[in-house]
C-alpha cells in the first residue's frame, strides 16, 4: 500500500481552526518533511494562512547533526527565514515563557520511531506542559509509526524510573503514532493542554514503513536506517552496558560488540534460543567514536528476517543474557549519568525498573527471561484505546 498523505501535508491543504491567523511555532527537525522531500518549515513559512514566529529542535538539533546522550544544541538563527531556533536539548527540555512570547500555536511535526526511550515523545510531553500554562494551543501533525501500530513489548514503566526517556507508565515498544501518543500523554500525565492532532490518510495500524512507499529519512543520527529503527526497541538496551551498540558504524543498533567478545561463541549462545525473525552474524568491527573508539570489537550483526515476529526487547534481553554469561568478568553496566539522570542506573532507566538488571545479574532462563520481558498487552490498549486515531 502507499499512504495517501501524512499530517503535513493535510494541514497544508486544509488547516485546522487554530492554526487560522495565528502567529505560530514549530518543533521539527530533518526528517519532517512531504512526500517531495520538502521541509516543513519552509512549506509553513509560505502559508497565507498564518505566520511562522519561531522553529524549535529536539535532541540531535534541527539537522539531526549533534550526536547522543547530554550533547547539547545551541540556540540559533535560521538564516534564510529569519525566525529564532530554539533547542529543547540543551539548558532547558522544556520551551521557556520567552521561548512561547506572543505565540498562539505550537506546531509539532516530529518523526518518531516508536519506541519508549526515544526522546521526541517526552520533548513533546514538556511542550505540552508548557503550552497549557500559558494557554497556547498544540497541533500535531501525524505521523507512521516505522514498527506499525499494533506492536507492544517490553515492561511499562514503573513510577519510580522516571527521567527523560520517560516520564509515563508505557512498555519500550507503544504502538502510537506521535499523534496519538500527545492525546495519551496530555490525559496520562494531566497537563491540560489543548491539544488538535492532523490525521493521517490511509495509514491501518497493521502497516510498518516498509509498506507505505515512503524513503526512510533519518530522524536521528544513529538511526539512519529504516533497519536500525527494526532493532531499537531492543538494542537500544546496549546503551546502559560497556558494549558498543554500533555509534561510531554506519549501521548502529545493527552492531553490537565489544573487544572482548568471541563472536562465534556469542552466535552459538543465542542460537540455542531459538529466537524468531531474527538471524546474528558473527563479526569484527571497529568503531570511530564513542565506546571502544579505534578498538576492534567482536560481535554480531543483527539481521531482522521476518519483522512480523521478530521481538526486539526479548532479543535484546537474550543478547544482553548470553554475554553477560559467557563474559561475566568484562561484561558491564554503566554507571550514571545518563540523559541528565545522575542517580539510577541507566539499564533500570532504559529498561523502566530494575528487574531486568537482577535477572541478567542471577543468570538468564527461559522464566527469568519472560519475567523480564512481561507485559500485560490488554491493559496497555485498554488503557490507550480511547486516544487512538486509526482503529
Amino acid at each position: 500500500m502507499t499512504l495517501a498523505a501524512i499530517g503535513l501535508e493535510n494541514c497544508l491543504a486544509s488547516p485546522p481552526a487554530s492554526l487560522r491567523g495565528a502567529r505560530f511555532g514549530l518543533l521539527v527537525n530533518q526528517a519532517s518533511v512531504d512526500g517531495r522531500f520538502r521541509y516543513a518549515h519552509d512549506l509553513l513559512a509560505g502559508v497565507p494562512w498564518g505566520r511562522l514566529a519561531a522553529i524549535f529542535s529536539p535532541q540531535h538539533g534541527l539537522w539531526s547533526e549533534d550526536q547522543d546522550n547530554m550533547i547539547e544544541s545551541p540556540h540559533r538563527r535560521h538564516r534564510r527565514l529569519g525566525v529564532p531556533v530554539y533547542s529543547l536539548y540543551a539548558a532547558t527540555r522544556k520551551p521557556t515563557p520567552d521561548m512561547l512570547d506572543g505565540l498562539d500555536c505550537l506546531v509539532v511535526d516530529l518523526q518518531d520511531v516508536g519506541t519508549r526511550v526515544y526522546t521526541y515523545h517526552w520533548t513533546l510531553s514538556y511542550c505540552l506542559e508548557a503550552c497549557a500554562e500559558r494557554g497556547i494551543a498544540v497541533v500535531v501533525l501525524d505521523r507512521p509509526n516505522p514498527l506499525g501500530g499494533r506492536r507492544a513489548e517490553g515492561p511499562r514503566l514503573e513510577a519510580a524510573f522516571t527521567s527523560f526517556v520517560g516520564r509515563a507508565p508505557i512498555p519500550m515498544a507503544h504502538g502510537l503514532t506521535l499523534g496519538e501518543m500527545a492525546r495519551y500523554l496530555n490525559h496520562a500525565l494531566a497537563l491540560g493542554a489543548a491539544v488538535d492532532v492532523v490525521p493521517m490518510r490511509g495509514w491501518r495500524r497493521e502497516t510498518t514503513w516498509s509498506d507505505l512507499g515512503r524513503p526512510w529519512i533519518p530522524p536521528s543520527p544513529n538511526l539512519p536506517r529504516l533497519e536500525g529503527a527494526r532493532v531499537y526497541p531492543g538494542m537500544v538496551l546496549v546503551e546502559g552496558t560497556n558494549l558498543s551498540e554500533g555509534r561510531g558504524t554506519t549501521t548502529p543498533f545493527e552492531v553490537i560488540g565489544a573487544p572482548f567478545i568471541d563472536p562465534d561463541a556469542l552466535v552459538e549462545a543465542l542460537a540455542a534460543w531459538e529466537l524468531p525473525g531474527v538471524a546474528f552474524r558473527p563479526l569484527a568491527f571497529k568503531p570511530t567514536f564513542q565506546k571502544w573508539q579505534g578498538q576492534e570489537c567482536g560481535g554480531v550483526f543483527v539481521h531482522v528476517v521476518d519483522e512480523r515476529v521478530f521481538r526486539p526487547y526479548r532479543t535484546a534481553v537474550v543478547l544482553l543474557g548470553c554475554t553477560r554469561r559467557l563474559w561475566p568478568g568484562a561484561f558491564r553496566w554503566l554507571p550514571p549519568p545518563y540523559e541528565y539522570e545522575a542517580e539510577k542506573m541507566p539499564i533500570d532507566i532504559l529498561s523502566g525498573g530494575s528487574t531486568l538488571r537482577e535477572v541478567l545479574d542471577a543468570g538468564l532462563t527461559p522464566a527469568r527471561l519472560d519475567e523480564a520481558t512481561a507485559l500485560e498487552e490488554p491493559a496497555w490498549w485498554a488503557d490507550v484505546g480511547p486516544f487512538l486515531l486509526y482503529g
